[in-house]
């Protein structure tokens, strides 16, 4: 496991979000554009990796916590496909696994990550009606897959987004493994 911090290098705070159209675990292409939330919460993560399976729960949570017209989570696995429990399906795998109420798409080229600036597993963007990034950052303040949260980072800046709040800290890093990018 590469710990990894996530780095406000390529996207930055009021930038519009690079577009992308990405196949799905249902089998379905989805577009960044086919979704009208008032925030869209795009979360670069995998299959293996333990900061994810720590936190994947909040993120299931996260989307039933919102309605689809406030809150979109889309889940983008970026890694190389080839990599141990990485590839479409073990993605469809995890998944049904952990009960994942979002989109979880393939980034095989791995383009939008790198459109992103994404680097570890999870590394989330969130996004306000319009596409523009408004934070970068962690779900939770736990930064250990076994530490327990006690700040929901994410939830509070969404719900700031949502009643019309400036968000006062928009790059809190993440950390989680890096991205297993093709050689």
């Amino acid at each position: 496991m590469a710990r990894t911090l996530s780095s406000p290098v390529v996207l930055k705070t009021g930038m519009q979000a690079p577009a992308f159209t990405l196949k799905g675990v249902d089998g379905k292409s989805h577009s960044l554009s086919d979704y009208k939330s008032k925030s869209t919460l795009v979360i670069f993560m995998c299959n293996h990796c333990p900061f994810v399976k720590a936190r994947i729960g909040e993120m299931v949570e996260l989307q039933s916590r919102f309605s689809p017209s406030e809150l979109q989570v889309i889940g983008i696995n970026s890694n190389d496909p080839n990599y141990e429990d990485e590839g479409f399906d073990n993605m469809v795998r995890f998944a049904k696994q952990y009960s994942v109420n979002f989109p979880y798409l393939i980034d095989e080229s791995q383009e939008v990550a790198r459109a992103y600036g994404a680097m570890c597993t999870p590394d989330p963007f969130l996004l306000d009606a319009s596409g523009k990034l408004m934070f970068h950052g962690r779900i939770n303040d736990a930064m250990e897959p076994e530490a327990k949260p006690t700040v929901p980072v994410m939830e509070n800046n969404i719900r700031a987004l949502l009643s019309g709040k400036k968000i006062e800290n928009d790059f809190d890093p993440s950390i989680g493994c890096s991205i297993k990018w093709k050689s």
